[in-house]
């Protein structure tokens, strides 16, 4: 089969499935298509380490689609809204939190969400303290160093929020000595390895990363506190992209489900389908998280 005919077949496949394109007319030609999708992608791990673990899909996505696939981070999560706002990039990986900021600010539409590697439709937010620290519970780092990932990370920032400003009542910049935002989720968990910091929010996915590059394991740490279940990490695209192209590209997505040995290089469970109301528990959090703060 070839390229072409595939990237067709993708399109009525989805369309019939999701609703995403109409058949027939100018919205289901790939002419119209960029002649290179150019995907952002947030830095979790660093911006080098994330476009490297994301090279088996992006040859999968090039090959699958027929066009040239670009993946690019950048050094803050708002750099790749930013780029998607001035489209500078088609397609992104985000969190929750940062897809919900970028579909306000970017026009960001959700495709799909990443599953854990047991297959469970999100993941676990947690702040960890360096074992044999003397830390073992979160009442014992009051006074201490604390560091948050980013401004715009769900598990990094906007869960553990919650559990300073509605649960116990405290406003973190009070609470500790010093808080910090270290960049990325693998600066924070280096960062209490090393003993630079006391504690940090991140979550179960890239502490499992961090340890199956042997950077760090979970012996390393105490868990002092664990989330409820966030929903998965989206893939989206910009909304004013052709309605072929998300079609094919979300079809491309769920046949990367079927490489075992890509999956385990992206360190995911696969992709499952999802759409902006999946992340309407998202703003309800941003919203609450908010009126908190402002009543703190």
């Amino acid at each position: 089969m070839s390229t072409l005919p595939k990237m067709m077949v993708y399109s009525v496949v989805f369309s019939i499935c999701f609703g995403l394109v109409h058949l027939g007319g100018a919205q289901a030609d790939p002419g119209l298509w960029p002649k290179t999708i150019r995907i952002g992608l947030i830095p979790t791990e660093g911006g080098a380490d994330i476009t490297q673990r994301f090279q088996p899909l992006i040859a999968h996505l090039q090959k699958t689609l027929g066009v040239q696939v670009e993946a690019q981070s950048a050094s803050d999560y708002a750099g790749v809204i930013t780029a998607m706002a001035h489209q500078h990039i088609d397609f992104a990986y985000l969190g929750p939190k940062s897809y919900v900021e970028a579909s306000e600010k970017a026009g960001a539409v959700a495709l799909a969400m990443e599953k854990d590697v047991t297959g469970e439709p999100g993941y676990y937010g947690v702040i960890i303290a360096k074992k044999g620290s003397g830390i073992t519970k979160l009442e014992d780092a009051k006074g201490r160093v604390f560091a948050f990932t980013d401004p715009n990370s769900t598990s990094g920032y906007l869960v553990p929020n919650l559990l300073f400003y509605r649960d116990l009542k405290v406003d973190p910049r009070k609470y500790f000595k010093e808080v910090k935002f270290s960049g990325s989720h693998g600066a924070s968990i280096l960062a209490v390895k090393n003993g630079a910091i006391d504690a940090a929010a991140t979550n179960n996915i890239d502490l499992n990363r961090m340890a199956e590059k042997g950077q760090a394991s979970w012996d390393d740490f105490e868990v002092l506190w664990k989330s409820e279940l966030i929903p998965g990490s989206p893939m989206c695209a910009r909304k004013d992209l052709p309605e072929s192209l998300k079609a094919a590209f979300l079809g491309a997505l769920m046949m990367f489900n079927t490489n075992k040995a890509a999956l385990e290089k992206l360190q995911i469970g696969g992709y499952a389908p999802a759409d902006d109301t999946v992340y309407d528990v998202i703003r309800y959090l941003n919203q609450l998280k908010k009126q908190l703060a402002q009543g703190s």
